[in-house]
C-alpha cells in the first residue's frame, strides 16, 4: 500500500497535501487504506466552496458498496474548490486516491495532529 511521503495523515485516514513550500489552497483527499477498506465508492458528498470546515470533524460523506462513511478535514480553513470530477464520477477516488481523486482545497487556518507517512503507515499495519 502506497502513503507519499510529500503527505501528511489522519487518523480518520485523510491527507493533506502540506509539503514545505506548499502555498494555498492545500488539496486534500483520502487515502489509498481508506478507499480500499470503503471498496467501490459510488457517491461522494464534499463541504461547498466557501464552507468553514474543522480539523477533525465531518466535513462530507462517502457511500460505496458496503457502507456509508464520513469524510473529515484534515484541516481548518475555507473549502475553496472542490473536485466535481470524483462528485461525477466517485470511482475514481478508488482508481487515483492521491492524484485525480483528490476531494477539495482549503485555505488552511490551523491543523492539529497530522501525521507523517511512516507514521500512517505505522497507524495501519495489518499482521
Amino acid at each position: 500500500m502506497e502513503f507519499p511521503e510529500n503527505l501528511l495523515y489522519t487518523v480518520e485516514h485523510e491527507w493533506v497535501d502540506w509539503t514545505p513550500g506548499t502555498q494555498d489552497p492545500l488539496t486534500c483527499g483520502i487515502t489509498e487504506f481508506a478507499a480500499d477498506a470503503l471498496g467501490d465508492i459510488v457517491f461522494v458528498q464534499l463541504p461547498e466552496v466557501g464552507t468553514k470546515v474543522v480539523s477533525n470533524a465531518v466535513c462530507g460523506e462517502l457511500e460505496s458498496t458496503k457502507s456509508v462513511s464520513d469524510l473529515y478535514s484534515p484541516v481548518s480553513g475555507e473549502v475553496l474548490e472542490v473536485n466535481q470530477a470524483v462528485v461525477d464520477d466517485p470511482a475514481i477516488v478508488n482508481n487515483d486516491p492521491y492524484g485525480a481523486g483528490w476531494l477539495f482545497r482549503v485555505r488552511v487556518e490551523s491543523a492539529e495532529n497530522l501525521l507523517t507517512s511512516a507514521k500512517y503507515a505505522e497507524l495501519t499495519k495489518t499482521d
